[in-house]
């Protein structure tokens, strides 16, 4: 073994000597080749290192840093709205929120130099600044009974908030605001139309109310705002969708509010939307079968806002021809609006009731002007043809003849009745102005009171008194006739008989055949007959006498005919002269 290190450490010693060899021989080549460079200055300096504890701070820094760009990259911008009062309102507690996600907070609430508003601050999230352009609003939530719902409870606990509803169309881009004092119907973006719907007054029609179709609540009215000169009210109604689609150019919108009570010939009739609509009112619409055809409504179509069902049908007939009629008699019972029929069926309605004097005539008459509607008689093309005034002369010739009728009794109302009188005098039609003047007849009122006038006119003429002294010497010939001894002494022989018949009945008994023994019962029953009539001898004197009651109400009877008499004689006289007391009653002034 030590041989062996032996020649390993002869191999290396020869190996580095080789070694070294081969590494001057290239040093001289190279010193051959190129000179040497001078060599260069070494500098010795201390080595500065910075202490671990600066670390520190330059973290915190960092942090900082990272933590106000975070902050400022969050924060918005910082916007004012203002408001009448700031009720509810606290810096740095109230926020500003959009269902129920918090976009801000109120930094200050302070009033503006004339203290004639509110100023509230807020400082809005980043993510609120694609909101605030000047189509957005803002309003404070706060416990409210509106529109018939309560909203706002939440804020008894957690206090007043300001809600922010964006617009759904691009704007302008601001920081100032004008805040609701109430908050607006629609609170959400609904899709839908708003239709603005003409009247001359609101009503009971308010913000809020529903619109209706068809017993639907499909809308909301958002408020209305007052025509030009205040002539008429334009009522913006919001009909949501799909609803709104059923809104054509030719729909018909009424006033749905309350409750419609209505009197007339076909007795009362009740009308009521709906309990809401009560309460709070409401409109209704509807398209009809032939209204289909016509374009839907673009947004912000006018639509005239009717009173009622009625008159918003009567609006599909737009054909009206005017007409005058001077009715001889009183026109009482007929109002504005009254109905005008042609054989039971409505044919238009009373425009106008006016008195006036007549030069040619010397007294005053009472022109009764209506409107006809045409088209509510089915195939009229033929009579198309033709003008108003053609076949207005037509039907007069014909017999048309215009009458007051009485619709009702109980309150008077009447109408203008169109008849047919094929025995009527022959009359012309006429014109003035635009109106065709039909002729009139008497009305069945003044028929009425003729009729009755002339019924106790025969009762007047009756000779109740004659009646009753008739009466009177009946009644005193049976009083003398029970009371005389003659009828007595009939009765009494009678009686006699009957006893004389009974007895020789009992005395044939034994011998007689046994068919004759009936003849007992027989006398029997004459006896029992016999006592009746004595009985009802009795009666009749006791019933019928002089002295009996009945003879003394029969004289109370005749006295109080003798009143009757004079008090229908006094009745005929008054309907003589004042037929129409048979419907108004007396009046005050009574009758000269």
């Amino acid at each position: 073994m030590c041989a062996n290190r032996r020649t390993a450490a002869s191999r290396s010693s020869s190996s580095r000597t080789s070694s070294d060899r081969l590494t001057q021989a290239g040093a001289a080549a190279m010193s051959a080749t190129f000179k040497p460079a001078a060599p260069a200055l070494a500098h010795i300096g201390r080595r500065t290192r910075i202490p671990l504890i600066w670390l520190i701070p330059l973290v915190t820094i960092l942090i900082g840093g990272w933590l106000a760009w975070d902050t400022l990259s969050k924060r918005g911008p910082t916007i004012t709205i203002t408001f009448e009062s700031g009720e509810g309102l606290q810096a740095g507690q109230s926020l500003i929120k959009h269902k129920d996600v918090t976009l801000g907070r109120v930094t200050d609430v302070a009033l503006s130099r004339d203290a004639s508003h509110v100023l509230v601050t807020a400082e809005m999230n980043h993510s609120a600044t694609r909101f605030l352009n000047d189509k957005a609003r803002f309003w404070v939530v706060t416990p409210r009974l509106f529109a018939g719902q309560i909203s706002g409870l939440d804020t008894l606990i957690s206090g007043a908030y300001i809600e922010l509803l964006p617009a759904l169309t691009a704007g302008r881009t601001t920081t100032k605001f004008t805040g609701l004092e109430v908050p607006p119907v629609l609170t959400t973006n609904t899709p839908g139309r708003t239709f603005l719907l003409q009247a001359d007054r609101v009503g009971s029609v308010s913000v809020g109310s529903p619109v209706f179709f068809r017993d639907l609540n499909v809308g909301t009215v958002l408020g209305w705002d007052v025509g030009h000169m205040a002539s008429n009210v334009t009522i913006h109604a919001f009909v949501r969708a799909p609803y709104d689609s059923y809104v054509h150019d030719g729909s018909r919108f009424w006033n749905a509010s309350g409750v419609s009570v209505k009197l007339g010939g076909q007795g009362v009739q009740v009308e009521m939307q709906s309990v809401k609509a009560l309460l709070l009112g409401g409109v209704a619409f509807d398209t009809a079968k032939v209204a289909l055809d016509t374009p839907v409504s673009a947004p912000d179509q006018r639509f005239p806002l009717y009173p009622d069902r009625e008159a918003a049908s009567n609006a599909s007939f737009h054909r009206r021809v005017p007409a005058v009629s001077y009715f001889p008699g009183s026109v009482a019972g007929l109002t504005v609006g009254s109905p005008v029929t042609l054989q039971g069926l409505r044919l238009g309605e009373v425009t106008g009731i006016t008195m006036e004097y007549d030069p040619a005539s010397d007294t005053v008459r009472t022109p009764v002007r209506y409107e006809v509607e045409p088209e509510r008689i089915a195939n009229v093309a033929a009579a198309a043809k033709r003008g108003p005034l053609e076949n207005a002369g037509f039907l007069v010739d014909h017999g048309l003849r215009a009458q007051i009728k009485t619709t009702n009794l109980l309150t008077g109302q009447s109408e203008v009745a169109l008849v047919f009188m094929p025995d009527a005098a022959p009359a012309t039609v006429t014109v003035e102005g635009k109106a065709i003047v039909f002729p009139a007849v008497p009305g069945d009122f003044s028929d009425i009171g003729r009729s009755a006038s002339q019924l106790l006119t025969h009762v007047s003429q009756m000779p109740f008194q004659q009646i009753g002294d008739r009466l009177n010497n009946l009644l005193a010939s049976a009083n003398t006739l029970t009371s005389s001894p003659e009828l007595q002494q009939t009765l009494e022989s009678m009686a006699a008989t009957m006893a004389d018949t009974q007895a020789l009945m009992k005395r044939l008994d034994a011998g007689v055949t046994p068919a004759l023994r009936q003849l007992p019962d027989l006398a029997n029953s004459l006896q029992s007959m016999l006592a009746n009539t004595n009985r009802l001898v009795a009666s009749t004197d006791t019933g019928y006498g002089a002295n009996s009651a009945f003879h003394r109400d029969l004289n109370r009877l005749m006295n109080q005919l003798s009143d009757m008499v004079q008090s229908l004689r006094t009745l005929a006289d008054l309907l003589n002269r004042h037929p129409e007391a048979l419907i108004r009653g007396r009046t005050n002034t009574g009758t000269q």
